[in-house]
């Protein structure tokens, strides 16, 4: 998926866990496919799974994740990981990695969500929920989460840049005029919240039919309230962003600059993932015509 990565496999997931948890040594290790970009999956057994960062610039997800996580936790609607372990090199693997407690659920797609309506509410508590946890402390964008929470404009080479790859595969004329739309929006004059920073399908789970998880917490930071709203289009149709807006009540302007996030974070994911993720590069495409359709007032074609 990406140039230098880092090789993985259930021998050396294996290893790692005989030289420094003995204790889930003997479990069976497998690996889980999914459509992830920085850490390869490993189950162990039933209820636990190792998390491997498969590219440099996801070092330091694991140790973020394991400090802050647990403080979260309790004060949110939605199951999170719990982070069981922090790994350490070893075996010929050269970075920090960490064994959680398998949340149950299946990736949360359109077809396994019974109401997405509902499903919208519940993202939408969630997102508010975590906004109001104390940020002391909290890390700020950085490199270290793709910037995720900094102000837009500091977005604008990379999204310039993917727009001029995208040409012949998007409306680069429509895409520009949406994206300028979302900078002329004024930034966040507050404090810094929490964000996720990636809130899609892939890092969502479903139970039952309701929304019961959110996994992966690497672009986690502290920043503009935007930067998750973009879920509204990443994720849900239009049909259901009220019902997130309802829960999770934010003046127009983030809610415009959130549709800017949407758009730039996929115009930058579909160049890159067109070949290596169909997955992710699907979810890109739909939000880019999200966007342009909620920006036109008129609906996506499907």
């Amino acid at each position: 998926m990406h140039d230098n990565e880092q090789p993985t496999d259930a021998e050396l997931v294996h290893r790692l866990l005989e030289t420094q948890f003995p204790e889930w040594a003997a479990l069976p290790v497998e690996r889980v496919r999914s459509a992830g970009t920085d850490n390869a999956i490993y189950r162990l057994g039933d209820d636990l799974v190792a998390r491997l960062p498969r590219i440099d610039w996801a070092v330091g997800q694991a140790e973020k994740e394991s400090a802050w996580l647990p403080r979260l936790a309790p004060h949110l609607p939605l199951a999170i990981p719990t982070v069981l372990a922090l790994g350490e090199p070893g075996e010929g693997y050269p970075w920090r990695w960490s064994v959680h407690r398998w949340l149950q659920g299946e990736t949360a797609t359109p077809d396994r969500i019974a109401d997405e309506r509902d499903a919208a509410t519940a993202l939408g508590s969630f997102v508010s929920a975590l906004q109001a946890v104390d940020t002391t402390g909290a890390p700020g964008p950085s490199a270290r989460n793709f910037g995720r929470g900094a102000p837009l404009r500091t977005r604008e080479r990379e999204t310039r840049t993917a727009i001029a790859q995208l040409d012949g595969m998007v409306d680069t004329v429509r895409v520009s005029a949406a994206w300028e739309a979302a900078l002329a929006e004024p930034e966040w004059p507050g404090a810094p919240v929490w964000i996720h920073g990636d809130l899609q399908s892939g890092n969502l789970l479903a139970r039952d039919g309701r929304l019961s998880a959110v996994i992966d917490f690497g672009c986690l930071g502290a920043g503009d309230p935007a930067t998750d709203v973009m879920a509204a289009w990443l994720y849900l149709s239009a049909g259901a962003r009220d019902a997130f807006r309802e829960a999770l009540p934010v003046d127009d302007a983030t809610w415009a600059r959130g549709r800017g996030w949407a758009l730039s974070v996929s115009l930058v994911a579909l160049p890159y993932y067109t070949t290596t993720n169909p997955v992710l590069a699907g979810i890109a495409r739909r939000a880019i015509d999200e966007v342009l359709a909620d920006q036109s007032g008129s609906q996506p074609s499907r």
